[in-house]
């Protein structure tokens, strides 16, 4: 798929709920769906600055894909990163640095998190677009 498909999955997947309780409760089902991060990378290393909730993010370069990893001790904030995990995980640097994430706004996300959950899902995006900008850079050295 590609991440114009995952993201319009996502936003028909929300669709489907006109009330954000809803919403709400899809996002913790997707969290509880994230698949386990090995303990070693529930370090200060691997913690992304920003976030009101501890939320470990490790990214695995095989020299062409990233893939990242996650886990947050916030049940809502899991949900969000599985979310950020689905579109960009399994992809190159070049398409995470390219990728507009429209569904954040389509979905109404940003706008029905509380002001520091907003920042800590700004702060997930930044770390991933950082982790993709220094594999780019070692790819062309």
């Amino acid at each position: 798929m590609t991440i114009s498909e995952i993201q319009n999955s996502i936003i028909d997947e929300f669709s489907m709920f006109d009330d954000w309780m809803d919403k709400y409760n899809l996002l913790i089902d997707l969290g509880k769906e994230l698949p386990v991060i090995d303990p070693k990378f529930k370090v200060k290393d691997f913690l992304i600055e920003g976030c009101q909730s501890k939320v470990w993010l490790h990214p695995e370069f095989d020299g062409k894909l990233i893939t990242f990893t996650a886990d947050s001790d916030a049940i809502i904030t899991r949900g969000i990163v599985a979310l950020l995990i689905k579109v960009l995980s399994g992809r190159t640097p070049e398409e995470i640095l390219a990728t507009d994430l429209y569904f954040i706004e389509k979905i109404g996300l940003r706008q029905n998190l509380s002001p520091t959950r907003s920042n800590g899902l700004l702060s997930m995006v930044r770390q991933m677009k950082l982790y993709a900008m220094a594999y780019q850079a070692q790819m062309s050295k």
